[in-house]
């Protein structure tokens, strides 16, 4: 049936054979509610006249209502009986070995065979699309990320958060919704967890209950088991955009002005020094993909991220990653030895995906010899709290340096700050475009160009405000000049 080793012919025991498999995967694919080995048990003997099982729809209750969410229906038949007679045919007649050595479809084959024949050998109450969602579920478990497989396709979907076995909330437009998925146990959640971890070479266990991963689409991952999560493993997923943003749709969509992406543009081009700042999901990873579509396709960008989820369009991108210390705490490779190794790259622009460390002092370095029109994040609450939080980072990496040679540092390598809130609506806005003019004194002076003026007279669901515009002459009009853009700039201020 299959060009490769049939796994579902004659192969060893589901308990010998997810004994030789992936641990992870084995462990995953075969852990349900009761107990059992690594595979599961054999499928459960027919049922005794007048005592069959009842309809799927009856065991379902409400979820099989009409009306009710395609996730509520998809759980009640993955907490069913039914699913449970499926799923102990299918792996008592697997051979995990072999079935994980071949891709997801041609496993696919065989395990809808079995779910048919023993849909019609235990006269189970399934429709075909039932016996689908069966068979995806049990794939999920193999080859994906479980019961939460679902939501990766599903582009509303921004966050995905698992917080231990029973519940998983997702963020749908800036707002936390719960759901009705859930794993069968914390041994079941632990497993995904430890199988992501797995696919980019990183550990997850006891010894090592944190870790951060991305997953095939680039998806960031965030990985915290007992006992360091009190209540159950936890899986914070952060979903890779999978269409391109650009400035011109986050100004369709209210998140920016339009004459605010025409001096952005300029600013790109002119290769200013950009921080953009914001708290956690408010979306300056996203800002920065954004802004990054601007740079010149003859440049060379070197990209440094704790976990690899910028979508840079450019033909001339080098994209490097860190690498955790291994289970002798050698090996380990930092933010801070990237961005020095990145220097001797003969980079054109270097993008931090995040700046949180010592390594901030080596990227003012860089952003003050010549690596003109890079780019990074940090995290803070307004354009002076990022100017402190960057003073307080190279305090990290050399505390003899004196405050004010920071700040001279800080005033002479970065040109704007730009400010991305989450606001109580769920909608991500640029609420200041932040202009660094210089030093007076041991003061650093800023200038807003933009500012987002929220309108407080009537309280709403919905933040109602404007983009203003300061009409002051940027402090980079004489760089503008130089590229030629001066003229373009001050009639977008003035627009």
């Amino acid at each position: 049936m299959f060009g490769r080793r049939n796994p579902f012919a004659g192969g060893p025991s589901a308990a010998s054979a997810a004994s030789a498999a992936s641990p992870a995967s084995a462990a995953s694919a075969a852990s349900d509610d009761e107990p059992r080995s690594a595979a599961c048990a054999p499928a459960a003997a027919e049922p005794e006249a007048g005592k069959r099982e009842a309809p799927l729809a009856s065991q379902a209750g409400p979820h099989a209502a009409a009306g009710v969410s395609s996730t509520d229906r998809h759980e009640a038949l993955v907490r069913s009986e039914t699913f449970k007679a499926i799923r102990s045919a299918v792996f008592s007649s697997m051979n995990m070995s072999a079935a994980l050595m071949m891709s997801r479809t041609e496993v696919r084959t065989g395990i809808e065979q079995i779910a048919a024949e023993t849909t019609a050998r235990e006269r189970l109450s399934l429709t075909l699309a039932e016996q689908t969602l069966a068979v995806d579920e049990i794939l999920n478990d193999m080859f994906g990320i479980g019961p939460i497989e679902p939501l990766l396709a599903d582009e509303r979907v921004t966050d995905i958060l698992v917080n231990g076995p029973d519940q998983v909330y997702v963020e749908r437009g800036g707002r936390l919704e719960l759901t009705a998925l859930k794993f069968r146990d914390n041994a079941h959640v632990i497993n995904v967890a430890q199988r992501i971890a797995a696919a980019i070479g990183r550990r997850v266990d006891e010894s090592s209950p944190m870790v951060d991963a991305r997953l095939a689409d680039g998806s960031r991952v965030n990985v915290v088991l007992p006992p360091i999560a009190l209540r159950g493993a936890s899986i914070s997923i952060r979903k890779f955009a999978k269409r391109n943003i650009t400035l011109g749709r986050m100004a369709q969509q209210g998140n920016i002005s339009m004459q605010m992406v025409d001096v952005l543009r300029i600013a790109t081009a002119c290769r200013l020094n950009v921080v953009i700042s914001g708290g956690t999901g408010s979306g300056k990873t996203t800002l920065l993909n954004a802004l990054s579509r601007f740079i010149d396709e003859t440049e060379r960008v070197v990209t440094i991220e704790d976990a690899a989820e910028l979508q840079l369009q450019q033909p001339h991108v080098v994209s490097l990653e860190t690498r955790p210390e291994n289970s002798e705490g050698l090996g380990g490779i930092s933010q801070r030895d990237l961005v020095r190794n990145a220097l001797r790259m003969r980079p054109d622009r270097l993008i931090l995906g995040e700046t949180r460390g010592t390594e901030a002092f080596d990227v003012l370095q860089a952003m003050n010899t010549g690596h003109d029109g890079s780019m990074t994040t940090v995290h803070a609450n307004t354009p002076r709290d990022a100017i402190t939080r960057l003073e307080s980072m190279v305090m990290m990496a050399n505390g003899n340096l004196p405050l004010m040679s920071i700040r001279r540092q800080i005033a002479s390598a970065v040109h704007l700050i730009l400010q991305v809130e989450r606001m109580r609506d769920g909608v991500r806005r640029v609420t200041h475009v932040t202009e660094i003019a210089g030093m007076e004194g041991d003061v650093v002076i800023t200038q807003d160009l933009f500012t987002f003026r929220y309108n407080g007279t009537a309280y709403e669901e919905q933040v109602r405000g404007t983009f203003e515009c300061s009409s002051l002459r940027p402090v980079f009009a004489q760089r503008a000049a130089y590229f030629g853009l001066e003229d373009a700039l001050l009639a977008a201020m003035q627009s």
